[in-house]
């Protein structure tokens, strides 16, 4: 895994390994690098998977708007969040991301995919409050803290799935 000082260099690198970060002294932690809440979304419609790579259907979603201070208020449910950041992954690289732990101390959990070599995009990930009483997000709130892993040797090809490019 990567540490700060080896993740801070790959960002000054060219192309940025991250992009549209909003500190980089806050954001670069020891073992990582925390991803920025941009957007929230509502799911609205069912989705399915099907055995083949064209037999999926995403749920449809609804933005949720922030207050004028910025804050945004979530009842118990499931939500589709977007993070500022845009990742530019080599083909030596991988991520994990992990919920950062004050939010699941409060009941909420964050669930993430496996960020695959050569992926470029924002990602996006699912967000699960669990906590009857709701909680509280603010835009531009660190909420994950995203893992870098360099692969044994770099991939052959790199990621070509339907989500190159998202959210540019």
């Amino acid at each position: 895994m990567l540490d700060r000082d080896s993740i801070g260099d790959l960002i000054l690198g060219t192309p940025p390994l991250i992009e549209s970060y909003l500190s980089l002294d806050q954001q670069l932690q020891p073992n990582g690098f925390d991803l920025t809440l941009r957007e929230v979304a509502c799911l609205t419609s069912a989705g399915s998977m099907g055995a083949g790579p064209d037999q999926r259907t995403l749920s449809d979603t609804e933005k949720l708007e922030f207050g004028p201070d910025q804050w945004l208020h979530l009842a118990p449910g499931s939500y589709l969040i977007t993070f500022n950041e845009i990742i530019n992954l080599p083909l030596d690289l991988m991520t994990l991301g992990r919920t950062r732990s004050s939010l699941l101390r409060s009941g909420v959990s964050i669930h993430t995919g496996v960020g695959d070599a050569g992926y470029r995009g924002r990602y996006q990930a699912l967000l699960v409050v669990h906590l009857l009483q709701g909680y509280s997000l603010q835009k531009d709130a660190r909420v994950v803290q995203l893992v870098f892993v360099r692969l044994v040797q770099a991939a052959s090809q790199g990621y070509q799935g339907k989500f190159q490019g998202e959210n540019i």
